[in-house]
C-alpha cells in the first residue's frame, strides 16, 4: 500500500491530505508539522486571534478527531531533519519513515533583526506563529508604547490590534510609504489616514538604526536620528520561503522550492505547494503568499500524486482586516499603468488596469465590487474604465458587457 508523506502542517499541507483522502486515496497519509499545535489558519494570528475575538478550538483547521476518523497520522512538535531521495525516507532524528510520494509545504519563516542592532533582545518579536502570537499577547496592555517595524499588512494588522487596545504605537517604514511593495498609492494613501486617525504615529521614509537596552528593549533610535523609548517591538519585514530541507536534498531552488505546472519539483517523487515554492508564470517562477494558494495549489498536488495530471492555475486573493475596514484584494497589481477609484457611500475599491485591461482590485468594505472585479479578472474580461468611475453605474452592468 503506497505511503504518502506531508511535511509541513500549515494550511497547504492541510489541504493536501484533505483532498488526498476526498479523491479517494486508501494508503497511509503522514502529516508532520515542528509546531505542537494542530494545523491551524495564520491569518487571525494578527487579528481576531490577538484581540482575543477567536478562540484556540476556533483557530484549528479540523478538530483533532477528524485526523483518526480519516486515517491520517499527525505528527506535531517534531522536525524532519533530512531527506534521502535516493532512499525516499524522511528522517526525524533517530527515526526514518518510508514515503511512495512526499510533499513539502514548509512555508516560510520572517526575517528577523539584527543582532547587531538589538534584534535579539527581550521584548523584540516577530508575528508568524501560534507562539508568536502567545508571546506578545501579554504585552499588550492599555498605555504600553510599542513599536512596530515595517508598513506591510503583518505590521498594519498589529498596529490596527494595539491602537484599539489602547496602546501608544509608532510605526515605521522605510520605504517612501506604507505597502509600497503590494498596492497602489491610493490605497496606501487610504490606509495611512485610516491608521492616523486611530491615533497611529507612522512614520515613512524612516527605518530603524537600532534597538536599545540590557537585556530587555527599551528604546529605538532611528535614522533619522529621532529616538522613542518602548516597552515592545514587533517586527514585520517580511518573509523568506523555508527551502533548508530541499536545499540540503539537493532539490532546484528558483524563487523557493522550484515545481513545474503540476507541483512537482526536480525530483519526481517530490512535490511542494504554499508559501515555500514557486511555480511557472509569465516566464518566471512566481510565488504566492496566501491562504488562497496554498489551498489550490495544495489540491493540485493532491491530485498529482495519485497520478492525475492537474495543471495549477493561480487565481490570486488575499485579505486584510484593520480595525472596521476589510480589505479584500484579487489578482495582481504589479505593472498597472492606471488605478481607477470608485466610492459609493464608503464602499470604496480600487481597480488596477494595465494597457487598457483590468488585472487587479483592492476592496475597502465593499464586498460587492470585490466580487465583480474578481469574476471579471478570473474570467479574462475586463470592465469599461469610465463606467468604473461613475458611482452611479450598476456593477451587474460590468457583468453582462
Amino acid at each position: 500500500m503506497s505511503q504518502f508523506i506531508v511535511v509541513g502542517a500549515g494550511q497547504a499541507g492541510q489541504s493536501i491530505v484533505t483532498k488526498l483522502r476526498a479523491e479517494g486515496f486508501e494508503g497511509g497519509i503522514t502529516l508532520i508539522g515542528d509546531e505542537t499545535a494542530p494545523p491551524y489558519q495564520r491569518p487571525p494570528l494578527s487579528k481576531a486571534y490577538l484581540l482575543g475575538e477567536m478562540d484556540l478550538d476556533r483557530l484549528y483547521l479540523r478538530p483533532m478527531d477528524y485526523y483518526a476518523d480519516e486515517n491520517i497520522t499527525l505528527i506535531t512538535g517534531r522536525a524532519v531533519t533530512a531527506i534521502d531521495p535516493e532512499a525516499k525516507t524522511v528522517s526525524l532524528g533517530d527515526e526514518t519513515l518510508p514515503y511512495d510520494a512526499l510533499a513539502l509545504t514548509t512555508g516560510s519563516r520572517p526575517h528577523r533583526l539584527p543582532a547587531a542592532i538589538g534584534g535579539d533582545l527581550d521584548g523584540v518579536y516577530t508575528m508568524r506563529t501560534l507562539a508568536d502570537a502567545d508571546a506578545i499577547e501579554p504585552e499588550f496592555k492599555q498605555g504600553a508604547s510599542v513599536l512596530i517595524v515595517g508598513g506591510g499588512y503583518i505590521g498594519l494588522e498589529a498596529a490596527a490590534v494595539a491602537a484599539k487596545k489602547g496602546l501608544k504605537v509608532t510605526l515605521v517604514e522605510m520605504a517612501d510609504r506604507i505597502l509600497q511593495r503590494v498596492a497602489s498609492t491610493e490605497t496606501s494613501d487610504y490606509f495611512r489616514a485610516l491608521h492616523t486617525a486611530h491615533g497611529v504615529d507612522l512614520r515613512e521614509g524612516v527605518g530603524l538604526k537600532a534597538l536599545t537596552g540590557e537585556d530587555r528593549v527599551t528604546g529605538a533610535t532611528l535614522s533619522d536620528g529621532s529616538t522613542l523609548d518602548v516597552d515592545f517591538v514587533i517586527v514585520g519585514v517580511g518573509i523568506a520561503p523555508d527551502t533548508r530541507l530541499a536545499e540540503a536534498a539537493g532539490l532546484a531552488l528558483d524563487n523557493g522550492i522550484a515545481t513545474d505546472a503540476y507541483g512537482r519539483t526536480s525530483d519526481p517523487s517530490i512535490y511542494a505547494a504554499g508559501d515555500c515554492a514557486s511555480f511557472p508564470h509569465a516566464g518566471k517562477q512566481m510565488r504566492l503568499e496566501s491562504v488562497g494558494n496554498a489551498i489550490d495549489q495544495g489540491e493540485v498536488v493532491a491530485q498529482n500524486m495519485l497520478g492525475k495530471d492537474a495543471i495549477y492555475t493561480p487565481k490570486p486573493w488575499f485579505w486584510s482586516d484593520q480595525y472596521d475596514v476589510k480589505l479584500q484584494i484579487a489578482g495582481l497589481s504589479t505593472g498597472h499603468d492606471q488605478v481607477l477609484v470608485r466610492d459609493t457611500n464608503g464602499a470604496r475599491s480600487h481597480w488596477y488596469y494595465r494597457q487598457g485591461q483590468l488585472i487587479a482590485v483592492d476592496s475597502m468594505n465593499d464586498p460587492r465590487g470585490y466580487m465583480v472585479a474578481k469574476r471579471l479578472i478570473e474570467g479574462g474580461k475586463n470592465a469599461d474604465p469610465a463606467k468604473v468611475a461613475d458611482p452611479a453605474t450598476d456593477l451587474k452592468e460590468l457583468m453582462r458587457a
